[in-house]
């Protein structure tokens, strides 16, 4: 049995977790492999700022730093904005997946364009920044959101009379207006508005944190992981430093 676990970029309760733990029904996967879901000790308490995302960074690199040597086969993160992918994958040899880039290169395999749709415009730089990685703002039809302050914690619970709908119309705006023909859900947090998305558009609409679980297996199934030429590991490895930190940050509230 592969073992894969799920970094959630946020404490938070255990049934919390188990709604981000939902995201594992809308995909099929073989019985041979298994996802476990962990929460960060320390987050921001949003992605709005440089300095967020340099603490969401590192929360996620000490969540998930000991995975290979407690016996996972590879890490998801579960977060478009790809936070500790890269910090990770120095310090892995098993695959470190994050939704963001994936999102957007399997959108092209499905479509010429595509438009991201999000709940707020404060999350617009981790998918401007992931478009500058990998020179694709040509293939970004548009960026829209509903602008709606987003909950890391309770997600979409009780506001899907309110919020799906108003991503529907964004949607719309993105195909008939922008020229989109496939939407990507700008957050693991919107996941539960997936199905009622993917019912009503007339494109494909992609779901990342499914995407991952399945790239997961994929990759394991192939034998393939991410390039140490492209991401070598540090000569001087400070994990004690990391877990210390991390934990006294924990005392704190961990936000």
């Amino acid at each position: 049995m592969k073992r894969v676990l799920v970094i959630v970029p946020f404490p938070m309760s255990a049934e919390n977790l188990a709604q981000r733990r939902e995201q594992l029904s809308a995909v099929t996967l073989g019985p041979d492999i298994s996802f476990e879901f962990e929460p960060v000790k320390v987050a921001p308490k949003n992605y709005v700022s440089a300095s967020d995302m340099t603490l969401a960074d590192f929360g996620v690199l000490e969540a998930g730093l000991d995975a290979q040597r407690r016996g996972f086969d590879a890490v998801c993160i579960d977060t478009m904005s790809d936070s500790g992918v890269a910090a990770l994958r120095s310090e892995l040899t098993i695959p470190v997946i994050g939704p963001g880039r994936a999102s957007v290169l399997t959108a092209l395999m499905f479509g010429n364009r595509f438009s991201i749709i999000a709940m707020w415009p404060h999350w617009r730089h981790f998918y401007t920044r992931t478009l500058s990685d990998l020179g694709l703002h040509h293939s970004c039809a548009s960026i829209r959101w509903i602008d709606a302050t987003p909950d890391n914690q309770a997600l979409l619970a009780g506001k899907e009379d309110e919020i799906f709908p108003a991503l529907e119309k964004v949607a719309r705006d993105c195909i008939a207006r922008d020229g989109a023909d496939v939407i990507l859900l700008g957050s693991t947090t919107m996941h539960q508005a997936h199905a009622y998305l993917a019912g009503r558009l007339p494109v494909p609409v992609i779901n990342p944190g499914p995407l991952t679980y399945k790239l997961a297996e994929a990759a394991l199934g192939l034998g393939l992981s991410h390039s140490r030429k492209a991401w070598p590991p540090s000569p001087a490895p400070r994990h004690e430093t990391v877990h210390a930190m991390a934990a006294a940050g924990a005392q704190t509230g961990g936000t």
